[in-house]
């Protein structure tokens, strides 16, 4: 068997975290071993994580495997997103322009704010009473 290239990155949202490898190939994603159809039903979560590769006409020459944990459904397509454009960019350098002008590149570095001591949340404050 010959070498084949095969690009490696990896891409986070929230508390989630996406290991994605792509290869040359036909158009097959699998996420956590389970075609992409049946590991999300949300058809929004699908067009986050699809939208680098529909976006640079790429959908049908790669093969993605994905592993992807932490977070919820939104979360986890966010780091789908991310980790398939760096592989993306790995794979195609020229790319790297159209993805970034899209907002693909960036991390979005939004996670939750900690809740503080002696208060009921993060912001959340416990009802002062003067008297």
């Amino acid at each position: 068997m010959g070498k084949e290239e095969v690009f490696y990155a990896t891409g986070k949202r929230k508390s989630s975290v996406a290991r994605t490898w792509l290869k040359p190939g036909t158009g097959n994603i699998l996420i956590n071993d389970q075609p992409i159809d049946k590991y999300v039903s949300n058809k929004t979560a699908k067009y986050i994580m699809l939208s680098p590769l529909t976006m640079t006409d790429k959908l049908t020459i790669f093969n993605l495997k994905i592993r992807v944990h932490g977070g919820g459904v939104m979360g986890q397509a966010g780091a789908i997103r991310h980790g398939i454009t760096k592989a993306l960019i790995e794979a195609q350098p020229e790319l790297k322009n159209v993805l970034r002008k899209a907002g693909f590149v960036t991390r979005d570095a939004r996670i939750k704010e900690r809740k503080k001591y002696g208060q009921k949340g993060a912001r959340g404050r416990f009802q002062f009473s003067k008297r």
